[in-house]
């Protein structure tokens, strides 16, 4: 690939590594995906729980878990490989717009993920005002960006 030299050394790894860095943040985003699919629908079971029951107790586990074990790791290991993946000699020079936009989308998917990890602190304290309905619908917006997100990387239509 073009864009580094001979001896660059770390340019060399990336290049070699570029399948299992490719791999691991294909790896990384399914986890991170598969939270943020699954924390709205605890959501609209927990909306249905009397706070203080044990239902509510146990959906407070299984959100706090699911945040902290799955999702929170499985985004920052997507950031981390996704930079390492921008960051592999030639990788940038046949991006075009569609990248960009990529990106932008992440970090929309990003902040759903910051909001996901409020909504579940305030059932933690037993302060949730959402509805059922609601974490319904927003159960749909991490689908839809990844729709979006898919279709860029893959078919590239800008």
């Amino acid at each position: 690939m073009r864009g580094f030299a001979s001896g660059d050394f770390v340019g060399t790894w990336l290049v070699s590594a570029y399948p299992w860095l490719k791999a691991l943040h294909i790896i990384s985003v399914i986890s991170w995906m598969a939270g943020l699919l699954y924390l709205p629908r605890l959501f609209v079971y927990h909306c249905r729980a009397e706070p203080g029951s044990a239902m509510s107790e146990t959906f407070k586990i299984m959100e706090r878990r699911l945040a902290n074990a799955i999702m929170t790791p499985a985004m920052i290991a997507s950031f981390v490989f996704g930079l390492a993946l921008l960051s592999v000699p030639g990788f940038l020079a046949n991006a075009t717009i569609w990248l960009h936009v990529k990106l932008a989308l992440v970090l929309v998917l990003a902040g759903v993920h910051v909001w996901m990890l409020r909504w579940r602190r305030d059932f933690a304290e037993d302060r949730n005002t959402r509805s059922e309905k609601f974490f319904r619908v927003m159960n749909e917006v991490p689908t839809l960006l990844m729709i979006a997100i898919v279709i860029l990387v893959v078919v590239r239509p800008l």
